[in-house]
């Protein structure tokens, strides 16, 4: 059970539309959003933010998702982990590459543009950052200067969402729940 409960939507009319479009575009009501709505404005700017990370720039949705998953994975957390897993799927990536996602390295289900986003990822989600500028000159070989800052946000959007959700312990929707744990992916 969250820590902090969720608002009835009712009681935020004015977020009404931003959190409904956000269930239709995952497929399910986040609690989360419920959550952060007992700060009106700040629920303001994290759905902006949101928003303008996943539904904007070049970088595909499925990738993005797959970044969120590691980001997520590498944080603990697991209400992140079942929403990006969930949305991974929803947004075109295959059940067998989700689950062999920690073994993207060797896998031939990743291609090489993939790998280095995914091992930029990881690199850029430790604490301290792991990331070199060897790191940054690899991923350009595959991605622009705005792609790569799109990659960082998408991962910094994650660890925003990893420690709010870790932290409330905010409850798990049974959509994403089910669907992470058939998934049964193993770091």
């Amino acid at each position: 059970m969250s820590r902090i409960q969720p608002v009835a939507i009712e009681t935020v009319p004015q977020f009404k539309k931003l959190i409904e479009d956000g269930a239709a575009k995952m497929g399910f009501m986040s609690i989360d959003g419920l959550i952060m709505a007992h700060c009106p404005e700040m629920l303001s700017g994290a759905g902006h933010f949101i928003n303008a990370v996943l539904n904007n720039g070049t970088i595909d949705a499925g990738l993005k998702r797959m970044i969120g998953f590691l980001t997520s994975q590498g944080n603990a957390c697991e209400y992140c982990s079942a929403h990006t897993s969930f949305t991974a799927l929803k947004n075109g990536i295959d059940k067998e590459k989700l689950k062999a996602i920690w073994d993207f390295r060797q896998s031939d289900l990743f291609s090489d543009k993939e790998k280095s986003a995914l091992d930029f990822t990881i690199k850029a989600s430790m604490v301290p950052n792991g990331v070199t500028d060897f790191d940054v000159e690899n991923l350009k070989g595959y991605f622009s200067e705005k792609e790569v800052v799109e990659i960082v946000f998408t991962i910094s959007l994650y660890a925003f969402l990893n420690k709010f959700n870790s932290t409330i312990s905010t409850s798990l929707e049974e959509e994403p729940k089910a669907v992470f744990n058939r998934l049964n992916i193993q770091r």
